[in-house]
């Protein structure tokens, strides 16, 4: 089960980061964590703006309501998403997510 907290800005997500891949996409759970992966290098903040274009896009929501907390040179990453609640967020991660 995907790490997910609320808390009272919004709601804080546990996250592991494939930098180097072919294509940006969220690809499901790896170790209680949401696994994304995207095409950019892990080099000068690239890959993590990848992930937050990314999360934006797929969720539809602000690129400025998407925060990383933890990991910023891991792949390991915890991220604050601002605004939202926690049955918003379980809604948008991958359907092998137990509810």
């Amino acid at each position: 089960m995907i790490a997910i907290t609320a808390v009272e800005v919004g709601v804080l997500l546990s996250i592991y980061v494939q930098p180097g891949a072919k294509q940006n996409k969220i690809v499901g759970e790896h170790a209680e964590r949401l696994k994304i992966v995207v095409s950019q290098i892990a080099e000068g903040g690239k890959a993590n703006q990848a992930v937050i274009d990314l999360l934006a896009d797929a969720w539809g929501i602000g690129k400025n309501q998407i925060e990383i907390i933890r990991g910023h040179t891991s792949r390991q990453k915890t991220i604050c998403i601002h605004g939202v609640t926690l049955d918003q967020i379980r809604g948008l991660l991958p359907q092998t997510q137990d509810r």
